[in-house]
Parts: C-alpha cells; sequence; structure tokens
C-alpha cells in the first residue's frame, strides 16, 4: 500500500519518491543544479552530482533568498507563496504528472514571476493539478533572485537567474521522460518576470531546441535593462554595502544584507540620454542585455517557436488600488511616472488626457504603468515574432475585472492566473482581499482559458486565428 501512495522513480541522476493523489503524481524539490553557495552565488548553475539512494520528493523545496512584499489590503500571499524558506538547495523543480511512465506527454514548464525578486514554486497559484488532470506534465521552476540573481558585477556572468531557467530546460530535456514527458514536445510559460525571461530565450542562441513552444503572460519583449542601467544599480549596491563593486567582494555578503539592501535600490533613477527606465523604478532588477529581446529574436530559436503572448487589460491597477492609490492619484503623481518612461512626460500626458478624455489621473496612471511595464513590449514581441516565424504567433488580451477591494481592483496584474491553473473555486481566492474577491468567479472562463493553452501546448493552436501585424488584432478572454 505504502508503494501505491508513494511511487519512486528512477532518473539518470538516482531514485526519486513523490507522492500519489487523485490528480497524479507530485515530486518536489528535485534539484535542476548544485546549490549556489558562497561564490558559487555569483557563477554559472553548476550541475549537480546526483544522489545514492532515493530521495524524498515529498517536502517543498526551500527558496531564493527574497523579501516580504507588502500588497497593502489585498492577499497576494498565493502569488508569492511564503517567502524566503531557507536552505541551500533551491535550485529546483517540481513535477505534476499523471503518472511517471513510459507515455509521451505534453510538457509545460513554468517561470514565476515576481519583479526578478520574489516567488518560488511552493507559490499555491501554481497547482498544477488540473494540468495533469488534462494530460500534461508541469514542471515548474525556481531560480536564482535579487543580487544574487540579476546584480550586474565585474566578474560575474549577467543574468543568472535566466542561466537557471536555461538549466532546468536542459535538466528537462534530460529527465523529463522518466516522469511520462516528451522532451521534444515542450512549452515553456510564464507570467510577469519569468514571461520577460522567457522573452529573452527565444533570443537566446543557447536555448535552441529546448522548447517547441512559449507563452508569455504579462511579460516584456522591451524589458530589459541597458548595461549603463544596470551599472547605476550595481554602484548603488555596492556603495550600501561599504563594498567595491566586484563578484569577490559581494560573496563575502550574507543573504541577509542583500535583502536589507533593497529598498535604498528601489526608486533608483534610471533613465539615461536614450532610454527610459523599462521597469518604471518599480524594480532594481531586470535582465541586463545590450538589446531588447524583441530587436533580437533572429539571434534564437525563435523564428521555430509557437508564441502565445497577452496581456490583462487593467494591468498596472495592481500597483495602485491595494494602497488606495487609484482615488487619491493627482496630476502631480501622473507626470511623475510619465516623467520616468517618456521622453517628453508632459506631451505624453497631454496625449493620454486627449486619448481619454474622462479618465482619472489614477486610471491613467494604471495605464501609463501597464503600458510600461507589460502592454508596450508585449506589442513589440508580439510583431517581432510574427514577421520572423512565419503564422505562429497568438494574441490574448484578458480582461476579466476581479472584484477585489470593493470591486476595484479589475483586470490587474496576476488576475488571469487562477483561470490559466484552473483554480479559481479556492476558497483563498476569494472574499474582498482576495485576488479575485467575493462571489463566484466565472467557471466557463477557467474552463475556456485552461483548456486553450493546454491545446497550445499540445498543437501550437489555442483555438484562435494567428496574430497579423498588419491587422494587430487580440482574442478577448474574458472582456
Amino acid at each position: 500500500m505504502s508503494q501505491y501512495i508513494m511511487p519512486v522513480v528512477e532518473t539518470p541522476m538516482g531514485a526519486v519518491k513523490g507522492l500519489r493523489d487523485g490528480s497524479g503524481e507530485l515530486y518536489r524539490a528535485i534539484p535542476y543544479a548544485a546549490a549556489p553557495t558562497g561564490l558559487g552565488r555569483f557563477a554559472p548553475p553548476a550541475p549537480h552530482p546526483g544522489w545514492s539512494g532515493v530521495r524524498d520528493g515529498t517536502q517543498p523545496s526551500p527558496t531564493a533568498p527574497q523579501p516580504t512584499r507588502d500588497f497593502g489590503r489585498l492577499d497576494m500571499t498565493p502569488y508569492f507563496g511564503p517567502g524566503w524558506v531557507r536552505g541551500e538547495e533551491y535550485l529546483t523543480v517540481d513535477i505534476r504528472t499523471p503518472a511517471a511512465d513510459a507515455r509521451k506527454r505534453p510538457v509545460m514548464v513554468f517561470v514565476h514571476g515576481g519583479g526578478f525578486v520574489t516567488g518560488s514554486t511552493r507559490a499555491a497559484l501554481y497547482d498544477g493539478s488540473a494540468f495533469a488532470r488534462d494530460g500534461v506534465v508541469l514542471v515548474t521552476v525556481n531560480y536564482r533572485l535579487g543580487v544574487p540573481g540579476f546584480l550586474d558585477m565585474e566578474g560575474a556572468p549577467a543574468n543568472r537567474g535566466l542561466l537557471d531557467v536555461l538549466a532546468a530546460l536542459v535538466w528537462v530535456r534530460d529527465m523529463v521522460a522518466a516522469f511520462g514527458g516528451d522532451p521534444d514536445n515542450v512549452t515553456i510559460f510564464g507570467q510577469s518576470a519569468g514571461a520577460t525571461i522567457i522573452g529573452a530565450l527565444l533570443a537566446t542562441p543557447e536555448a535552441n531546441g529546448l522548447f517547441r513552444r512559449a507563452i508569455m503572460q504579462s511579460g516584456s519583449g522591451t524589458g530589459a535593462f541597458t548595461p549603463e542601467q544596470a551599472l547605476r544599480v550595481t554602484a548603488a549596491a555596492a556603495a550600501a554595502l561599504g563594498v567595491e563593486p566586484t563578484v569577490e567582494a559581494f560573496a563575502a555578503i550574507t543573504d541577509e544584507r542583500f535583502l536589507a539592501i533593497l529598498p535604498t535600490l528601489t526608486g533608483l533613477d534610471l533613465r539615461t540620454d536614450n532610454v527610459t527606465d523599462p521597469l518604471a523604478g518599480l524594480s532594481p532588477f531586470s535582465l541586463v542585455l545590450p538589446v531588447q529581446p524583441a530587436d533580437s529574436l533572429a539571434a534564437g530559436p525563435a523564428a521555430d517557436v509557437d508564441l502565445l503572448i497577452g496581456t490583462n487589460t487593467e494591468e498596472g491597477h495592481l500597483y495602485l488600488v491595494p494602497a488606495g492609490n487609484l482615488e487619491s492619484s493627482t496630476e502631480a503623481d501622473l507626470l511623475a511616472v510619465a516623467a520616468r518612461v517618456y521622453a517628453d512626460p508632459e506631451i505624453a500626458v497631454a496625449a493620454l488626457h486627449a486619448a481619454r478624455p474622462g479618465a482619472t489621473p489614477g486610471e491613467l496612471r494604471s495605464s501609463v504603468l501597464g503600458n510600461t511595464l507589460f502592454g508596450g513590449g508585449t506589442a513589440r514581441m508580439a510583431q517581432a515574432h510574427a514577421r520572423i516565424s512565419g503564422g505562429r504567433t497568438h494574441l490574448y488580451s484578458f480582461g476579466y475585472r476581479s472584484t477585489a477591494l470593493d470591486g476595484r481592483l479589475g483586470a490587474a496584474h496576476t488576475v488571469e492566473l487562477p483561470f490559466v491553473f484552473d483554480i479559481v473555486d479556492k476558497p483563498w481566492l476569494h472574499g474582498d482581499t482576495g485576488l479575485l474577491g467575493p462571489g463566484h468567479a466565472p467557471v466557463g472562463l477557467a474552463t475556456r482559458m485552461h483548456a486553450a493553452w493546454v491545446a497550445f501546448a499540445e498543437t501550437g493552436d489555442p483555438g484562435w486565428a494567428t496574430y497579423d501585424p498588419q491587422q494587430p488584432v487580440a482574442q478577448i478572454l474574458g472582456g
């Protein structure tokens, strides 16, 4: 009986014990790379040596060092998870599969969001039961965050968090068959920072052949910092820590101190002579690239990869509504955020008012944030991919308005996730402070969206027409 409840999978790295339930089998905290400790926190991911005996895959993984994030009255714990759960071996994956057998099922690899500083596989939103129910092997990935993951510095490779995801994809190629997955039919998908990482992988030569399809939910193809912008963040971090901006100096610093300085880095002025801040001051970390992914897709696997991409209609509401700033925003607040992201903020604000004459300063501020962080970079990525891929691009727009926070949250950033994972009935998503608000969400929408994601992973077709750059129309979901 115990063997039935706790199946064991033999992999090339060693045996793993998991759990079996009504949704299939679950294997947790499987390392895809060696633990990043000491100087290794700033090195490329190293191969894991494997293990002898049977590894316990029934307990969740430690998480990357990360701060606690507060969204006022809105309960975002299902999105962020438990925060920093200490433990060195956190470069791990969780696998939810119908069965660890010889069948070759579609594989979906999920990369979480969290502004490049928070998030993990332990977040309740990433429950893969519905994917396993529908014949998909779901893999969720932890990667390095914050200073170890994304601070650019002398002597260390850039974008170490992205290199982690790349290493996880190599692991999936080599190991997922043992869990009932098809290594030749992998879809990588992610949300927010995770989607932005996927956009970069589409332009990364080393990613060739590691995935057949990609889904970018509320990410950006233009969200990377330039090396000059990254240098400003590094200089500020070194000054806050009182050390030189080198990998040797940073290797001596504890993760606790890295987290302690984060408030001093958030909100830095990253505008330069030729670029504005792609993250509008909300995060001091992003990918660091000389060319934005939307402008360098031909360098990677993008032309041979199907892409499903889209945003929510009120993305910026997440950053304003929970703190009461949607109603309290003034023209000065609107101009301040515009100054971060537009070369001529006065002209930009005048154009916003002309386009939406009845909109409040808060609504326009939300629009600026949503377009800067996600909308503009998504449009650029969709256009660029459609041009080089020959009809492999599908665009969506998610418009279901959450009734959370007295009905004001709306179609904010992250609201689509429970629909994609088909978990809208979970009680912890409801109530006035839950992500979906009081009452019942439209279950039919979750059924349709989840089915579209599964169909895309199986065939490359989510069920609607491909994107045409000459007539850029998006499939409306829940609007």
